[in-house]
């Protein structure tokens, strides 16, 4: 496929949840992506894919958008992670493993933030806006 990056990882990448990857999410750019996915789904080899949130570069914390500065993410500069967009991804677009991972306690933010995605009445404090 022209323009496709190339994976720098071993053909059948082994990622973890909460972990940050550079990622193809189709569009001919590199995306950070946080793994979201149970570890049970990410290890196995008989799945090819992985649940992932992605991270933009621009945004308004929100219901379903949490900003995370350089030191959370280790990316170069505040990033915007939407969980609106959780996103199937096959394993082979995954690109290469960034040094950071989100911490549990950031993951179940995220997780309360797909679920306001998707439950109207899921809880959100107005007041953290």
């Amino acid at each position: 496929m022209p323009g496709a990056w190339i994976s720098t990882l071993s053909p059948d990448p082994k990622p973890k949840r909460g972990e940050i990857w550079q990622a193809d999410l189709g569009d001919g750019k590199k995306h950070a992506v946080v793994i979201l996915s149970l570890d049970q789904r990410n290890l196995s080899d008989r799945t090819t894919s992985v649940l992932v949130v992605p991270f933009g570069s621009y945004g308004a914390e929100g219901p379903t958008v949490l900003r995370m500065l350089p030191g959370e993410t280790g990316l170069p500069e505040a990033s915007f992670l939407k969980a609106h967009f959780i996103q199937v991804l096959p394993k082979e677009r995954l690109l290469s493993r960034m040094p950071r991972t989100l911490s549990s306690t950031k993951l179940k933010e995220v997780v309360l933030m797909i679920r306001r995605a998707v439950d109207p009445d899921a809880p959100y404090d107005l007041s953290k806006r």
